[in-house]
């Protein structure tokens, strides 16, 4: 959460075209484009998992047993109306820093002082006891919510008997909830100036000797346990060399390789904007299809397990306004059309992000007056427990991406006639859901849309803001989640297929969901 990720997705590679996007700022006008979208049904395809949409935490956020918990309402009922069968992740910065007490003997691990400037120091600058009854609380919670878990364990200071202790007594009380443990949290960084985690000479060899080592002392202490990495933060070249040296190691116990993504960064940087951050970059979503497709091959898995809009806890006015929205579902099925296993877009309490970067919060430089404090900038979930909690704008790009969650990808060719708009779809059961981004700020994409063999009739959701800076008033479907946690589409359009086709505008800086019939 330090710095911008490797280009993990966010860019047109299934049915996206860029041709002259329109500088951001200009008044929204009447201007109306052509274009044509056709699903090439012969395309190859792939399942999106039905836990295709995650969120991810710090590991600190656990220092209050409460905030994951089944008595933590308001949280479950987000988590439930985000996704039935999604996946939290928790790791992060305060990972490296986090220690659970399993046992009354057990201590605190040594965190060495910090060298050179600590104002370049990027990391936390304290550790943080987990209590043994939040894991407790955590097995509960993801009961109450039907997710599954991820759990990182501190690799930055600790050993491998302590981290199998304490992958043991979280094993055997969150159980089939467990989906795999990652050990340590963006590993090519801990060399690094502002990291100071290893000395400056080590190296993935380095990685690999000292990560194997946690990996069988937890595997003797828990037979069953499965494990992701590397879980990088920015060099997609750990994981090519990660799959072919660790998959040997382990066997069938290692499921998925991993890494973080952040579009932008750093939150007070004057080129970090929204224009920047929505336009469409084809290279990204190229380089999620190879690190998927390398994946597979190995019979594994890729999940982008942390990121978001702007690393550091995010930008105001970007990070938590409706321009996250379109990015975020936009992004999230970017990675679904390469092949990627699911997403964890990252947030929580302020005070834990704060501490889990070096009691730094840049963001907070460029806020205006007025600005939410609850939460990161960019977490799509909002509040405290003595708060209550709310949905941000990017929680609804992400309600939007979830849709096709379950269905079989299918390549789309759209021609946008110049605007910069991207295009996703997927078949399932109940038929098709066709996903199109219009994030092109002064005009509206006139679609003609070929219909599949079969289909009729269709309904259509929208994905709508006042402005791409609003912080409020974002809705899916014309509804917003109320203040009971609930959401249900109010505004349902209807649209039929005429010999063969159908017609759909999407306005300009705004996103629609077409569900055709089988």
């Amino acid at each position: 959460m330090n710095r911008r990720g490797f280009l993990l997705g966010s860019a047109g590679v299934i049915g996206s075209a860029v041709i002259g996007r329109q500088a951001f700022g200009q008044s929204s006008a009447a201007l109306s484009l052509p274009g044509q979208l056709t699903i090439a049904l012969d395309s190859p395809s792939h399942l999106i998992p039905a836990n295709y949409t995650g969120l991810s935490y710090e590991l600190a956020q656990l220092t209050d047993p409460n905030f994951f918990a089944a008595s933590n309402r308001q949280l479950v009922a987000l988590f439930r109306l985000l996704s039935p069968r999604g996946v939290l992740r928790l790791g992060g910065n305060s990972s490296e820093s986090c220690w659970l007490k399993v046992e009354p003997t057990t201590t605190a691990p040594e965190l060495p002082p910090v060298a050179g400037p600590v104002s370049e120091h990027w990391m936390p600058r304290q550790l943080f006891a987990i209590p043994p009854e939040a894991i407790d609380q955590l097995a509960g919670f993801l009961r109450a919510t039907g997710w599954q878990l991820i759990y990182g364990l501190n690799f930055g200071h600790s050993s491998p008997d302590r981290l199998a202790r304490e992958a043991e007594f979280v094993a055997a009380r969150v159980r089939d909830s467990l989906l795999y443990f990652q050990v340590g949290n963006e590993p090519d960084f801990y060399s690094a100036p502002n990291n100071r985690t290893r000395p400056p000479d080590w190296g993935f060899n380095d990685y690999l000797t000292e990560w194997t080592a946690c990996a069988e002392a937890i595997a003797q202490r828990v037979p069953a346990a499965k494990f992701g990495g590397p879980d990088v933060g920015a060099s997609s070249k750990w994981i090519a060399q990660f799959i072919p040296a660790a998959a040997p190691k382990l066997g069938s116990r290692l499921v998925a390789v991993s890494g973080h993504y952040y579009a932008e960064g750093p939150p007070d940087d004057p080129k970090v904007t929204t224009e920047r951050l929505l336009r469409t970059n084809p290279n990204v979503g190229e380089t999620a299809r190879a690190t998927s497709d390398l994946a597979v091959q190995n019979h594994l898995v890729y999940r982008m397990t942390e990121g978001n809009s702007c690393y550091r806890a995010g930008k105001p006015g970007m990070s938590d306004a409706f321009a996250s929205a379109l990015w975020g579902g936009d992004y999230m099925l970017t990675l679904a059309a390469a092949g990627c296993a699911g997403v964890n877009l990252h947030g929580g309490s302020r005070s834990i992000l704060r501490a889990a970067l070096g009691n730094h919060m840049p963001g907070e430089l460029v806020a205006k007056t007025g600005s939410d404090t609850k939460g990161g900038y960019y977490t799509p979930i909002a509040g405290e427990i003595d708060q209550g909690f709310k949905a941000r704008p990017i929680f609804y790009g992400m309600m939007l991406a979830n849709q096709l969650a379950g269905t079989q990808t299918r390549e789309v060719i759209l021609s946008a006639g110049g605007i910069d708009a991207t295009a996703y779809a997927g078949h399932g059961g109940e038929g098709w859901r066709i996903a199109i981004f219009n994030k092109d700020s002064s005009r509206a994409l006139d679609l003609t849309i070929q219909a599949p063999p079969r289909c009729r009739q269709g309904k259509v959701w929208r994905l709508v803001g006042p402005s791409l800076d609003a912080t409020q008033g974002v809705s899916l479907a014309g509804a917003e989640v109320g203040p009971d946690l609930t959401w249900s589409p109010r505004t349902v359009e209807n649209c039929a297929v005429a010999a063969g086709h159908l017609r759909l505008q999407v306005p300009a800086d705004s996103a629609a969901l077409l569900f055709l019939d089988a």
